[in-house]
């Protein structure tokens, strides 16, 4: 969707964004596929700071209506509405006005498992009546952030951009009588075919949900801990590849449900066994244009933005062979340089549980835990993983991908602007090279750790801008605090026959 930059100065931000020129054609046209396509009921969604799809359902005929006013929730909508230790709820009180949240007509797409209903992502604002600021952006508002962050890099790097995929690894579990998870629903073996075959109508099931929403899905394993797969889509510009991460999401809970099962993207639930990373391949281009994909499917159910995908243009993290043969080109090796700069801050966003260091503590399963890089190295936290790319590590699944985006792109900001040389590619087991003597920064090992590299980072705490980093920082705060306030079974079993 075109982003509104600028302004009238008679016009707020979201009365600028209604008005774009584009928009009212838009709106005509999900008129038009509400009518064909039959659509009852709209989903009108909005991603809150953990991740957690929030919004409202409208019924469709009201479309032309909300397109133009929008749906209203309390700001503290924006924080899962959680209630913190101390019984306040964070980042807004009860008090605080309700947000204003615009839809976005070009991300309007029917569901597939139930063709009556359709989804659009929206654009989040402040309140029209608001004393300060009625009507601007509201900062806490992720995915509205990453647009705004993404279109302002490309307007400082002549239109260089982030294109990136995902590589989203969770668990189908059992569900046991009290509807709890149950084990896995196969055994733990890597790349095994007839674990992945005991999964088949799961996954084909989740392949034919993705293609009806616009997921150009590409390939999928049996990953190494029980029920564990990994099914991988096309890379795509950010904003759009962090909406098809969360629309992933939601499929694979629907279908969780169709089966049974639990969809389980909690970083680590099994310790001695891999975890759910979501590793992300990102390059940055120039150049390119959107082409639709339109997936085998007879008729679109939904706006053709949804089965686009950026094609050709310059990929700036390709060798020159000039310089050399293997290592990136010179801005590749810059935004390498941004992300170890900035890798313990990063760590907060890409590991944003306490359960996320699980992962990280849980030794001989390649965990990247330390801030370096190298070619298909896996004992770094970063890695080339093929040309024109790099494999960023240090991120689960549990991940925002809104905020990792826009902290990656910070990052590589940084890099680029500062010209950060990352050093030489570490060829050797990193291991083996520390015992050897090389001195390399650890990863922060606990959510309080990370959160305090991130208050201390200025550059990535300019990706949660305005409220944003507040909310985050306070969110993660509390739940580091809660972990911290709470006796589990291994308090009781190490210490219940202790005597002082």
């Amino acid at each position: 969707m075109t982003v509104a930059t600028s302004k009238p100065e008679t016009l707020t931000n979201l009365a600028a964004y209604v008005a774009q020129p584009e928009r009212a054609d838009w709106v005509k046209q999900v008129r038009g596929k509400i009518d064909d396509l039959g659509i009852q009921y709209i989903y009108y969604q909005f991603v809150s700071v953990t991740g957690r799809i929030t919004g409202k359902g409208v019924p469709a005929a009201h479309w032309e209506s909300i397109a133009e006013k929008g749906i209203q929730l309390v700001y503290g909508a924006m924080a899962n509405l959680l209630i913190d230790r101390y019984g306040d709820y964070i980042g807004y009180g009860p008090e605080a006005s309700e947000l204003v949240a615009i839809p976005d007509p070009d991300t309007f797409c029917q569901l597939p498992w139930d063709p009556r209903v359709a989804r659009v992502y929206c654009t989040c604002f402040r309140n029209r009546e608001e004393p300060e600021d009625p009507g601007a952006y509201l900062t806490a508002d992720c995915r509205g952030n990453l647009r705004r962050i993404h279109a302002q890099f490309q307007a400082d790097h002549d239109g260089l951009h982030l294109r990136h995929g995902t590589e989203p690894e969770m668990m189908w579990l059992k569900k046991g009588a009290d509807g709890k998870p149950d084990g896995g629903a196969t055994k733990p073996y890597c790349y095994h075919i007839d674990q992945f075959e005991q999964l088949r109508p799961v996954v084909l099931k989740v392949i034919e949900y993705c293609h009806a929403m616009g997921l150009d899905m590409i390939q999928g394993d049996h990953e190494d801990a029980p029920g564990q797969l990994e099914l991988t889509f096309m890379y795509d510009d950010a904003l759009r590849t962090s909406d098809r991460l969360t629309t992933y999401r939601q499929i694979c809970s629907q279908v969780a449900r169709e089966f049974g099962l639990i969809a389980c993207f909690m970083s680590k639930p099994f310790m001695g066994l891999s975890a759910n990373g979501c590793h992300h391949n990102v390059s940055l281009w120039r150049g390119g244009e959107d082409q639709i994909n339109e997936l085998g499917l007879e008729q679109l159910p939904g706006m053709a933005a949804n089965f686009s995908y950026r094609k050709g243009g310059k990929n700036t993290f390709l060798p020159d062979p000039a310089l050399d043969a293997r290592k990136p080109g010179p801005i590749g090796l810059q935004a390498i340089g941004g992300v170890i700069e900035h890798l313990g801050a990063l760590t907060a966003i890409g590991c944003s549980t306490v359960n996320s260091y699980r992962r990280l503590w849980d030794t001989g399963l390649w965990a990247p835990v330390y801030a370096d890089w190298g070619f298909q190295n896996r004992t770094c936290g970063l890695r080339v993983s093929a040309p024109g790319r790099f494999e960023y590590r240090a991120v689960d699944s549990m991940v925002n991908p809104y905020l990792m985006a826009s902290a990656i792109i910070k990052a590589f900001d940084d890099g680029i602007k500062r010209d950060l040389d990352p050093g030489e590619p570490e060829e050797r087991n990193l291991y083996e090279a520390m015992e050897a003597g090389k001195q390399v920064k650890k990863l922060p090992m606990s959510l309080g750790d990370a959160l305090q590299r991130l208050s201390e980072d200025e550059v990535i705490k300019s990706a949660m801008p305005g409220e944003m980093y507040r909310v985050f920082h306070w969110y993660k705060r509390d739940e580091w605090e809660k972990f911290l306030a709470t006796a589990t079974d291994w308090d009781t079993d190490m210490y219940m026959d202790c005597l002082p």
